[in-house]
């Protein structure tokens, strides 16, 4: 079974910088997709990034298109999401998901079926 764990998550001020990283294990060879969601309090979960194991295509919802970048290395099994110019309303939890089988990458957080426990992102101004 796949598991997913996320790390790196803290609290900054507007501007600064984060690095979050998922560890995945349990993901066969083939076709799949990882991606970045987050939720807010009193909001709706949100997808944020997401790559396909071709790496050829990646996605950003538009407000963080420019800061954020989405990235994996195969030899680790690692995902991350390198955040760069963070604002408070970047604050949010902030969730690691993968999708198998699948030959391109969803956008919809009920699209992906296994999930990470998430990690905190607070952004003070």
């Amino acid at each position: 079974q796949v598991q997913l764990v996320e790390s790196g998550g803290d609290s900054v001020q507007t501007g600064g910088s984060l690095r979050l990283s998922c560890a995945a294990s349990g993901l066969p060879s083939g076709n799949y997709c990882m991606g970045w969601f987050r939720q807010a309090p009193g909001k709706d979960r949100e997808g944020v990034a997401t790559i396909h194991t071709t790496a050829s295509r990646t996605y950003y919802r538009d407000s963080v298109k420019g800061r954020f970048t989405i990235s994996r290395d195969d030899a680790t099994n690692m995902v991350y999401l390198q955040m760069n110019s963070l604002k408070p309303d970047d604050t949010a939890m902030y969730y690691c998901a993968a999708r198998l089988w699948i030959s391109y990458c969803p956008v919809r957080d009920w699209e992906f079926l296994s999930w990470g426990q998430g990690t905190q992102v607070t952004v003070s101004s």
